[in-house]
């Protein structure tokens, strides 16, 4: 079952909706993953940051094509115009976990800490728990 999370509005800020938060499981010594999730926001705002207990470090990442290899690199930010929905996602963007502090097992729940800034720059923090699916799916 997806992970949903609706955070009401405050002050005219903008509500966000995080749906379809899932984590790819690991295998033994695997030092990192992926996370992905779907969010929508009323309003125009930029996901700013990440950080989950399960890792040291959270990253936003994107994937490229140049020269017929796909890269990741880390961005500063990824839009979220209002009205639509953006999918973090295998081959695009998404949230790289890094140097995890354990394996993460399909069947788990990851908590996810997603950190949005508004267009007057106000950052608020918005837990969402994601669950593990299993490496090959």
């Amino acid at each position: 079952m997806a992970a949903a999370l609706l955070v009401a509005a405050t002050h005219a800020a903008a509500d966000i909706v995080v749906t379809k938060a899932w984590v790819r499981g690991t295998v033994p010594g695997q030092q990192t993953t992926g996370a992905f999730l779907t969010l929508r926001s009323t309003e125009p705002a930029k996901l700013v940051g990440v950080s989950s207990p399960v890792a040291k470090i959270a990253e936003l990442h994107t994937s490229e094509q140049s020269g017929g290899v796909m890269r990741m690199h880390a961005v500063d930010a990824i839009a979220l115009p209002a009205g639509r929905t953006v999918e973090l996602r295998p081959g695009g963007f998404h949230v790289m976990l890094i140097d995890l502090r354990r394996p993460v097992r399909a069947g788990d729940r990851v908590p996810l800490v997603l950190e949005v800034q508004d267009a007057k720059r106000r950052v608020r923090r918005l837990t969402v728990e994601a669950e593990v699916r299993p490496l090959g799916r």
